[in-house]
């Protein structure tokens, strides 16, 4: 059934959605010893590869609901995203905030038209004050990655990628909540010709890694990475997914991340976010394993603050 409901996501999304690139290095294959192909979401509406799961989401709704529009708790790429989608589809969308979020990101969110709710920077302000406009205004609400739409949307991503290169022994891809890499894998089992999903986490916030090693979800005990998209902690709904398809997750340091970020704006010519570095950095740790092979690797986004890059230009 996932296999349909796949490709009933990605025909519902795509009107909505770009359909992205995807680029090639001959350099960063020379260091890699392997042929890579880079499926850029870093190109997708709002910057980032969320567009395509809150874009599921909402349009799963039933007319009442939409009526009533959504809610979601995000200090970034998910807020822009559910912000947009709902802008597009003509409903209202509550915003929950953290008081410190960069002002970038609160300008993005208001200019799609989303409705701003600020709170303390706890995840508990967050999640209660998403509840209380839930229960006050009826609206409903959407988890950034916990929701099993939204994780067939982000897996959209991968679709495209194996329907131009149908061919790829791997597939890469960041985990931070786990609904990109859980969405990459159903799309790389139902579309893929025996592809192998593999993530990369940073070793300050490895709690994927730990839970695929526990069997539990684990937490982090600290969130101190440069890849401000992965500082969150897995969803029960994605996480069964990630034990069965997914077949591990490598750890990089913030080196490795930084020289992979440096690697794709130097050689591809393109703006990447430290947290979709990650999937690259990880490929390259373990290069020898993948010799000769064929490599896709999922730029997540390209949101990036621009005066605070971790290398000088």
């Amino acid at each position: 059934m996932q296999k349909e409901n796949l490709i009933q996501t990605h025909q519902r999304i795509e009107p909505y959605i770009h359909k992205t690139p995807v680029f090639s290095s001959q350099l960063i294959d020379e260091i890699a010893g392997a042929t890579l192909y880079f499926k850029c979401e870093n190109f997708q509406k709002t910057g980032a590869f969320k567009m395509r799961g809150a874009t599921n989401a909402i349009m799963q709704l039933t007319e009442e609901q939409k009526q009533k529009g959504v809610v979601t708790h995000s200090s970034g790429n998910f807020a822009q995203a559910l912000s947009l989608a709902a802008q597009k589809l003509g409903i209202k969308a509550f915003i929950v905030m953290p008081s410190n979020a960069p002002q970038v990101k609160k300008d993005a969110v208001k200019g799609y038209q989303g409705n701003i709710i600020e709170c303390e920077p706890t995840l508990v302000a967050r999640e209660n004050t998403a509840k209380e406009i839930s229960q006050k205004e009826g609206a409903t609400f959407v988890h950034p990655y916990n929701d099993i739409n939204v994780i067939l949307g982000q897996g959209t991503a991968c679709k495209e990628l194996l329907e131009k290169q149908p061919d790829l022994d791997y597939v890469f891809t960041p985990v931070g909540g786990g609904g990109l890499i859980a969405g990459t894998a159903l799309s790389a089992l139902h579309f893929g010709n025996d592809c192998t999903v593999i993530g990369g986490e940073p070793f300050e916030v490895d709690d994927a890694y730990r839970s695929l090693q526990s069997g539990v979800i684990e937490s982090n005990l600290t969130t101190n990475t440069i890849a401000d998209g992965l500082r969150v902690q897995l969803g029960d709904k994605n996480f069964p997914i990630i034990q069965q398809y997914v077949k591990k997750i490598t750890r990089v340091t913030e080196e490795e991340i930084v020289e992979a970020m440096r690697l794709i704006w130097e050689r591809l010519k393109i703006v990447s976010e430290p947290s979709s570095a990650v999937a690259l950095a990880a490929m390259l740790k373990e290069k020898n394993i993948f010799k000769n092979k064929k490599i896709g690797i999922i730029i997540s986004g390209g949101n990036v603050d621009l005066n605070q890059l971790p290398f000088s230009l």
